[in-house]
């Protein structure tokens, strides 16, 4: 967040940028839907994007309720902050539950949250709606009942990065692909223990040599041990998944150490924060990729459904509005908004018109029920969720990761080709003080 501007202050000003647009009618009064929204908006996930996916979700809710809301409902938020901590985001969860008489639960960033908190929720029989957290583990082999995500999850953010590597190592970097030495290192949580797993199994796939594979504490003050492996390892390429202020550690020691590679590939959380990577390091974050959901901006509006693209505009003007000093809608604001708005206008609207109300199990068959078509989110792609039978029950299986590389501050989307108007740039140019000399 920018400067001491609470979340909550900073979503109200965007929210006034489009509500004219967007005005169309009084906002219901008689019925209410009462969603428990969970944030980091302290602690250290804070900064690693979970305050700018609680921005989206936020900025989703007031712009559905600026237009009347949904069938008769008026969204009803609780915003609570799980300070970047388990046994808080599990308590305010039962709080919300048993006190504030939440009909749901929506948002949640760190993945070490949601494991259990899908878990409570779904076992008190109420819906959860997972709009960020990514870790394969939140719902695999589990079946539950009530939790949906619409939301790429970990394993497929860890193979697209070796999935990428393969196509361009020889034309790019010169080496055939088996030859390319990998390091793995990544946060020790669900969420990096999930990315590093599908990193391995790719690369491993591919005949990529896996030089270092290690996890680290996200709260450790100093990976200057991680970093002697890796100057020991050499490898060519780091893929790393974090979360911050873990993420700027490593860059600063990596830099401060004499770190060298040929390409570093990150993983979400920290590395979609593209103005907090300049604000900190300038143009030496030049070139490092972020395996993410990708921004709306970023996709061709003519792939995207009308009012998708109208909505895409807009959201990027309360962005805009709401940060002055960002270029861009950033990937976590993106996201945030994205699978809010494709709950409130998909799934919440048929749950009333065709399944009596707001109880969870109408939310829970209108969920089942979704079949939104590739270009019919903000974030390019469709939403069906895998049955109750399914190893991953719940899972969004259309969602699919792009991967981004960063450049003079802009963000360039360089993969899947299907998406991807830009080739990456590969490897580091030689003013790169990371690149291998």
């Amino acid at each position: 967040m920018h400067g001491t501007r609470s979340i909550r202050r900073i979503a109200a000003a965007a929210v006034a940028a489009v509500l004219l647009p967007l005005a169309g009618g009084a906002a219901a009064q008689d019925k209410v839907i009462k969603i428990g929204v969970i944030y980091d908006y302290s602690g250290p996930y804070a900064a690693g994007g979970s305050e700018t996916h609680a921005w989206g979700t936020k900025l989703a809710i007031d712009m559905v309720n600026a237009r009347g809301g949904t069938e008769g409902y008026r969204i009803q938020p609780t915003y609570a902050d799980a300070q970047s901590k388990t046994d808080v985001a599990i308590n305010e969860a039962e709080r919300m539950l048993t006190q504030t008489g939440v009909d749901m639960i929506m948002g949640v960033f760190s993945s070490a949250h949601c494991v259990p908190l899908a878990t409570k929720v779904d076992t008190a029989k109420k819906f959860f709606w997972i709009n960020t957290c990514i870790s394969p583990a939140v719902l695999k082999d589990r079946h539950l009942r009530y939790v949906f995500r619409p939301q790429v999850h970990g394993g497929q953010f860890g193979e697209m990065s070796p999935d990428m590597l393969a196509e361009f190592s020889q034309s790019k970097l010169g080496m055939d692909k088996k030859h390319l030495k990998v390091a793995i290192i990544h946060e020790d949580g669900p969420y990096g223990v999930g990315v590093a797993e599908g990193n391995d199994r790719a690369a491993r796939r591919h005949g990529m040599q896996v030089v270092l594979k290690e996890g680290y504490a996200a709260t450790s003050p100093d990976l200057s041990s991680l970093i002697t492996k890796l100057k020991r390892a050499r490898p060519d390429v780091i893929l790393h998944t974090g979360y911050n202020p873990d993420i700027t550690l490593f860059l600063r020691q990596g830099r401060e150490q004499g770190l060298r590679f040929k390409v570093l590939i990150g993983h979400g959380a920290g590395y979609g924060e593209v103005d907090r990577l300049y604000a900190a390091f300038g143009n030496d974050v030049d070139h490092i990729f972020d395996v993410d959901s990708v921004a709306a901006t970023l996709l061709d509006p003519a792939k995207m459904a009308p009012e998708i693209a109208e909505v895409t505009n807009l959201l990027e003007k309360a962005y805009l509005a709401a940060n002055p000093s960002a270029k861009q809608l950033t990937l976590h604001a993106s996201i945030g908004f994205g699978h809010t708005w494709a709950f409130l206008n998909d799934v919440l609207p048929r749950a009333i018109r065709n399944h009596g109300g707001i109880t969870p199990d109408a939310l829970r068959q209108a969920a089942l029920e979704t079949d939104i078509p590739d270009g019919g989110t903000t974030q390019g792609y469709g939403i069906r969720f895998n049955p109750p039978e399914h190893e991953m029950a719940g899972q969004n299986n259309r969602a699919f990761p792009v991967i981004i590389q960063y450049i003079g501050g802009d963000m360039k989307l360089v993969w899947p080709p299907h998406v991807a108007p830009h080739e990456p740039v590969l490897p580091l140019p030689a003013k790169s003080p990371y690149a291998m000399r």
